[in-house]
């Protein structure tokens, strides 16, 4: 479970309710009918308007990117292994590494590794596995930009729901009581465009390019390592070649394990 992502809806509705009540209106007033309908049925429906099938189908998987945590390889379990690779390699040869295919989980990194051991130049081997980042890349964008379509209609859907209120505030122009509470009804629909706009779907839409980019980074790694690996690079060179990826506190962590791994197999 992503908690940064629960934990700004909760913070982000919490924040809205108390500042209404000390404003003095009533978190009851957000229960309108006609102003849900409006802004959760008509961005729904501008979003499908905008996009094709195939990629509306996917907004519930993205819902789970957005909520879940992924479990993928991390820069900092990435190195070590790259490391124990280099040091096969320099022993037993190139083609030692095919009995370590089985170990990997991760697709791109096992596709890398198998080209490296079938014998394939590093050339090759970093224009296809680029050219899959980029594809992946270009999937994630169009995920993304649901999203911020998404956050883009609902605000002006707001307006329009504002503008239907205050045509119906209108028909009560006799009573001042009723007018005064239609006016205010109105502005609801105006309200909740904003809120879904600004703090539910543009948000959304950062935090998939975020997990995107931090995935991205990682898959730039496992490519340098292959290519570390293939080029017979010592074990100490690589470590520091990838590590460069890290901020610094978290590279300073690293090396720390590191070392303490070599004294204690020493």
């Amino acid at each position: 479970m992503d908690k940064t992502s629960i934990f700004g809806i909760i913070l982000a509705i919490i924040a809205v309710g108390v500042g209404m009540i000390l404003k003095g209106v009533s978190p009851a007033a957000l229960l309108n009918a006609p102003a849900i309908l409006i802004i959760i049925l008509g961005t729904i429906g501008a979003v499908t308007i905008a996009f094709p099938t195939s990629e509306i189908k996917k907004v519930p998987k993205l819902f789970g990117i957005i909520f879940k945590e992924e479990k993928g390889s991390s820069i900092q379990e990435l190195i070590p292994l790259f490391s124990e690779w280099a040091q096969v390699a320099r022993k037993e040869g190139l083609l030692a590494l095919e009995a370590k295919l089985s170990d990997i989980d991760d697709p791109f990194l096992k596709n890398g590794l198998l080209m490296a051991v079938d014998g394939q130049n590093a050339e090759f081997i970093r224009d296809v596995m680029t050219e899959e980042i980029e594809a992946m890349e270009e999937r994630h964008q169009a995920s993304a930009t649901i999203f911020s379509q998404a956050g883009t209609y609902a605000p002006s859907l707001g307006v329009l729901g504002a503008v239907i209120g205050l045509i119906a505030a209108l028909s009560h122009m006799e009573d001042t009581v009723a007018l005064g509470e239609a006016i205010a009804a109105a502005f609801i629909a105006t309200m909740m465009g904003i809120f879904t706009g600004y703090v539910l779907w543009h948000p959304f839409a950062n935090k998939l390019k975020r997990k995107s980019k931090q995935e991205v980074k990682v898959k730039e790694v496992m490519i340098e390592g292959v290519l570390s690996v293939l080029e017979g690079q010592a074990p100490k060179a690589i470590e520091q070649k990838l590590a460069t990826y890290l901020p610094v506190h978290e590279r300073n962590k690293l090396y720390a394990s590191l070392t303490e791994g070599e004294s204690v197999n020493g």
